[in-house]
């Protein structure tokens, strides 16, 4: 099937848009698209790591039958056939995978790519996380589509539980002044629309890059050396410890007078995932210590 042109698939995926049904279950995705099955997906590829993530807490990971590259949470996602990352996808795989669902990322994935994909037959729902509950209503609607609803309310209930424990604990917590490092080369950041740095507010904390337009802006080393965070924060691996032992060169710095330069685990606060409930206690817990430093 791989070597059919996308004309000919169109062919074979057509039909079964043409047959769907009122009363199937009915999504609106983050694009304000309302999409509508005529059963609930029983094939669904997934168009990013975070997709992939929150079908499998949606109940729908047996469901899932590709991904795109990096899609490597939970473990089963790491066996499933993969078409592609978020500059080039594999329509001819997608469309041979006959999907009744492809759920794809707002900034991660190709409008114009999933367009086709569209006008194929296939039904496509977007996410984009913007808020915590984003992330809930994400879960609840992909258990929707896929036929498991109560298990996507039960994870969303518990996640939003979660989420409104932290929030009454460091309500009135001395606010810390973070900068979040997510690059080194050029230094890159988050502004405050960005879940980070939701997540670092609800900690008690000041995004001091929270004001920039952009939502992932670029900053020089000496906007931050400015901006005098007294924590500075990143995520991932021994290779990141590199980047914050580079702000000890800065003596006057608060976050480097203070020893207050932490690495988070990677994931957890990256991917706008129920996991992130859980990154966000870690990151609460570090911004306590910071605290204690000060």
């Amino acid at each position: 099937m791989r070597h059919l042109g996308l004309a000919a698939l169109f062919v074979l995926v057509l039909p079964a848009s043409l047959s769907a049904q009122a009363g199937g279950p009915c999504a609106r995705d983050a694009l304000g698209h309302e999409v509508c099955l005529a059963d609930p997906a029983r094939r669904v590829v997934s168009l990013s790591p975070g997709a992939t993530e929150l079908l499998f807490s949606a109940g729908a990971g047996g469901k899932v039958v590709a991904v795109s590259a990096w899609s490597d949470y939970p473990a089963e996602a790491v066996q499933l056939p993969q078409v592609g990352d978020s500059s080039r996808l594999d329509l001819e795989a997608i469309v041979s995978m006959a999907p009744d669902l492809v759920v794809a990322w707002v900034d991660g994935n190709s409008r114009s790519q999933l367009e086709r994909l569209s006008e194929l037959g296939v039904s496509v729902f977007w996410l984009a996380p913007r808020a915590f509950d984003d992330i809930a209503t994400a879960v609840e609607a992909l258990a929707l589509l896929t036929g498991s609803p109560a298990v996507g309310e039960a994870r969303a209930e518990s996640f939003r539980k979660e989420i409104a424990t932290l929030e009454d604990r460091f309500a009135g917590a001395r606010p810390v002044r973070v900068f979040y490092q997510i690059w080194d080369q050029p230094l890159m950041t988050v502004n405050q629309e960005e879940l980070i740095s939701k997540a670092i507010t609800l900690c008690g904390g000041t995004n001091v890059f929270g004001q920039l337009p952009r939502l992932v802006p670029r900053v020089s080393r000496e906007a931050v050396l400015e901006a005098n965070p007294e924590a500075i924060v990143t995520a991932g691996s021994a290779e990141n410890e590199g980047w914050l032992a580079a702000w000890r060169q800065f003596p006057g710095l608060a976050a480097a007078a203070a020893g207050n330069l932490f690495l988070e685990p990677p994931d957890l606060l990256a991917r706008p995932t129920l996991r992130m409930a859980e990154g966000a206690r870690h990151l609460c817990q570090t911004l306590e210590q910071a605290r204690a430093n000060l």
